[in-house]
């Protein structure tokens, strides 16, 4: 859209590759020289943050279909600032840093701002806007002109962006390696979908969400010190499911479903807690995005690669579960469950294929629960009704149903991770101490989440 506000003829840098080696500029000096080399090709804006001396950079997204943002720089000399001492530095240990005498503001602003910076109606309401006194920007970062800086905020899709917050991660990470920063520190307090990212991706990855960025641990709330920070992170991630869905069944009876779902995947094996969030995390990335009814089929029994017929595996499933249903309700070995299912199927490798693929699998009005025996080291089955966890519903055993059971959508997949996570980590602190292994968990969670300062 054409304006008098907006250059003619200005600038445009590819937002992808900005900050990298060489491009807009090559810089050569430390991090306050650099800066002053790329606000020498930035935009001067007047009438911004209350006069305070302001560079715009337009950028390119994308070309097809267009899409461009803007990128403020604004200096504050510490004249202007109504606080000496910086209380980001405090908060994270970098109190005894001698005060510079400017900071500077790097702020990609929302859409709402740069739709009212670009229209010529919008030139009042912007020219009486402080930047740096907003909280709606897509990024804002502040750095000290010594090269310490603190990320203040980040707002990907789920606030209105046209960024993710991976792109917007992406383009700090080589912001901060051109211009030669020295320190980066934030304070998380992430959330997607009532989840708290530090805690549910450092379960899942032992590390942040914002470690892919290298991220670590800065300083820890209420006396947590980085060696306690990690064995909190050990003890989550290496909790026992078979441990874990015994106590959990006693608060939600869906807790056994949801974890069925997703152990009968081909060739996955989810034996700790680490290990289920990772999986969950890593199914839903590769879910298709752009239609949430996209399903994944795990079931054993619709494995198109299977070399077995689905008539013969669900035949020498039948016999199984028949094996099992004679054990009334007791744990059996696997080598037991094998030898009564040999004097009906004869091929041994279907049986062995269908034991594997049937743990936690729902058959019928039955689910096959499977553990390792913590004494004898050996896998054991059992039978469980859930009959009347579904009442109206009919679970007939054939190939259609069980097919239909296991279809995941994106928004299936997000709802069984919000449930896991309530029951998980934020169980009742009542039941917690009821528990010892939930109490075990309500504690090392507790650390993860009071840890949020990372550098």
């Amino acid at each position: 859209m054409e304006c008098k506000k907006r250059k003619r003829g200005e600038r445009v840098f590819r937002f992808k590759s900005f900050g990298e080696h060489g491009y807009p500029i090559e810089f050569d000096g430390p991090f306050r020289h650099n800066v002053k080399m790329l606000l020498e090709l930035g935009n001067s804006e007047t009438n911004l943050s209350n006069g305070l001396a302001s560079w715009s950079f337009q950028l390119e997204v994308r070309r097809h279909p267009p899409l461009h943002t803007l990128l403020f720089v604004v200096e504050e000399p510490m004249g202007a600032s109504t606080q000496h001492h910086c209380k980001h530095c405090r908060y994270v240990g970098w109190g005894h840093h001698m005060v510079c005498n400017k900071k500077y503001h790097f702020i990609l602003p929302s859409k709402n701002m740069v739709a009212a910076l670009l229209s010529c109606e919008g030139d009042n309401d912007a020219g009486k806007s402080n930047l740096v006194e907003l909280h709606s920007h897509i990024l804002h970062v502040v750095f000290h002109s010594n090269g310490f800086g603190h990320l203040l905020c980040v707002n990907g899709v789920e606030m209105g962006s046209d960024l993710t917050g991976y792109q917007i991660m992406d383009f700090l990470d080589r912001l901060c390696t051109a211009l030669l920063a020295r320190k980066m520190s934030l304070c998380d307090t992430s959330k997607k979908k009532g989840m708290e990212l530090r805690l549910l991706h450092v379960v899942a990855y032992n590390q942040p969400w914002f470690g892919q960025w290298g991220y670590k641990f800065g300083r820890g709330s209420f006396g947590v010190t980085q060696p306690v920070y990690q064995k909190a992170i050990e003890a989550i991630q290496s909790m026992p499911l078979s441990l874990l869905i015994q106590h959990l069944a006693n608060f939600n009876q869906f807790i056994p479903l949801i974890f069925s779902r997703y152990q009968t995947f081909p060739d996955n094996s989810l034996g700790t807690l680490g290990d289920l969030f990772r999986f969950l995390l890593e199914l839903k990335s590769r879910l298709p995005k752009e239609n949430c009814g996209g399903s994944y089929n795990p079931g054993i029994l619709v494995d198109t690669t299977c070399r077995w017929s689905a008539k013969r595996v669900e035949m020498a499933t039948r016999v199984i579960v028949e094996a099992l249903k004679s054990s009334e309700s007791r744990w059996v070995s696997r080598q037991e469950v094998r030898d009564v299912a040999r004097a009906y199927i004869g091929d041994t490798g279907l049986l062995d294929f269908v034991l594997k693929s049937l743990g936690n699998h729902i058959v019928g009005k039955y689910l096959v629960r499977r553990s390792l025996n913590p004494v004898t080291k050996v896998l054991e089955y059992c039978l469980e009704d859930i009959s009347n966890i579904f009442p109206n519903q009919d679970l007939a055993f054939n190939n259609s149903n069980i097919k239909a059971q296991y279809k995941i959508t994106g928004s299936q997949l997000t709802k069984d991770m919000q449930t896991l996570f309530k029951y998980i980590f934020k169980v009742d602190q009542k039941q917690a101490i009821s528990s010892g292994v939930l109490s075990g968990i309500a504690m090392a969670s507790r650390i993860i989440l009071d840890t949020k300062c990372f550098a």
